[in-house]
């Protein structure tokens, strides 16, 4: 053998030692790529170890995820094209409905990823990704469902229930915000960082007589007037353009002239001609048309209210500070208001008897001041007249508010 010859041998052996050598390295650091915890989930992880018995009890499993056993594996058949991942060479990928299961129990837990990590049995990064993923996917494949664009016939719709249910014709919804409290972003200096010293962002929502909500705009900075933050809002903006396919005008039942379609708001929000508030405090007090009033627009307006406190009891991480980015946060807020809609009608061993649930991670906006343009004002003027005419007038109002009912919302 010529030494030229030996000299390929003895290089191709090297690299063949080298790449067993670099092969072992791989299977080494794969070897610890997942910790022995972790590698325990399909005995010890909470999905596989409670799922089957939570399968068993209806009771248990619906206060477990919230919703129905029909209603979760509805779920998990929609959203399973958008939840399958590969199995790969080192692991077996988690499946689509232990993946809903994780995202599930964040929302209505609040607990940190870290903490359902240790009791799904895998790791944080793992059940972070999970959880926006399958939020996203949420939002993709009910959000046309559940909460769609609204169309002249949605608020055809929700006016008819606003009439039948709280006696107040021409409704098409009612608005609230909320400040969904959050951690400070890093570099965010002063722009999340509400009137009430938290750092937030904003949630406004229309609501229908069902209490389901019609449009949900999330993002705005907690620093912003409460004023401009609905005027700034893609929400405001349609309003104000006309964008938003409300009906014209229309008589109220029994009525003598046409009042538009509104929006039923509280101090928080503006006068407009197409959004009311009730009057001051100090003008009903001294006026009780104006008191009756208010007292039908209060009991029409608690729909967004118990809307809130419905959200807010169903998904406990609004308990909680949010700690993540912000179009996270966005994502996440917005999942839920979808599945708010998705489980409107999911009643079983759910009450709305006890909405007194702490609501600390979503607080009220600021009331805004009462300088409003002419129109606005006849407009609450003329709903006013009506309420208290023989044609809009119901047989219960002066009751109620002679006996001292808190009316002014």
């Amino acid at each position: 053998m010529e030494e030229s010859d030996e000299e390929q041998i003895v290089v191709v052996a090297c690299l063949l030692a080298e790449e067993e050598e670099l092969e072992k390295k791989v299977k080494r650091k794969h070897s610890i790529w997942i910790h022995d915890i972790f590698k325990k989930r399909s005995e010890h992880g909470e999905y596989h170890t409670l799922f089957p018995d939570l399968s068993n009890d209806d009771i248990k499993f619906f206060q477990y995820f919230r919703m129905s056993q029909a209603k979760f594996h509805y779920l998990v058949d929609t959203l399973k094209p958008h939840l399958l991942r590969q199995n790969t060479k080192y692991r077996e990928a988690i499946g689509p409905e232990e993946r809903l299961a994780v995202c599930l129990r964040y929302l209505a837990t609040g607990n940190s990823f870290r903490s359902l990590a240790f009791s799904f049995r895998m790791g944080e990064r793992t059940v972070r990704e999970i959880v926006y993923s399958t939020c996203e996917a949420i939002i993709e494949v009910l959000q046309p469902i559940v909460m769609p664009k609204p169309s002249e016939d949605t608020w055809i719709e929700s006016e008819k229930g606003f009439y039948e249910k709280w006696n107040f014709p021409n409704a098409i919804a009612a608005i609230d915000g909320k400040h969904v409290l959050i951690q400070a972003p890093p570099h965010s200096g002063s722009n999340y960082f509400c009137y009430k010293k938290h750092f937030s962002l904003v949630l406004l929502a229309l609501v229908d007589a069902d209490k389901k909500f019609i449009v949900v705009d999330v993002g705005a900075f907690g620093k912003n007037s409460d004023a401009s933050i609905l005027r700034n809002s893609s929400l405001g903006k349609g309003l104000q353009d006309g964008t938003l396919n409300i009906p014209p005008r229309k008589i109220p039942p029994g009525g003598t002239e046409p009042l538009p379609h509104v929006i039923i708001g509280d101090e928080a929000f503006p006068l407009c001609t197409y959004l009311i508030r009730p009057y001051s405090r100090d003008d009903a007090q001294r006026n009780e048309e104006k008191k009756v009033f208010n007292y039908r627009l209060s009991r029409a307006r608690n729909t967004v209210e118990n809307t809130f406190g419905i959200l807010a009891k169903k998904f406990r991480i609004f308990e909680r500070r949010l700690s993540m980015h912000e179009e996270h946060i966005v994502t996440v807020v917005m999942t839920t208001c979808c599945l708010h809609n998705f489980l409107r009608n999911d009643s079983c061993h759910w009450t709305e008897n006890d909405l007194n649930t702490s609501m600390r991670g979503l607080q009220n906006l600021r009331n805004v001041g009462g300088n409003s343009r002419t129109d606005a004002l006849a407009v609450r003027d003329s709903f006013k007249s009506y309420f208290n005419s023989e044609a809009g007038s119901v047989d219960w109002q002066l009751r109620r508010i002679r006996a001292g009912m808190r009316v002014n919302v």
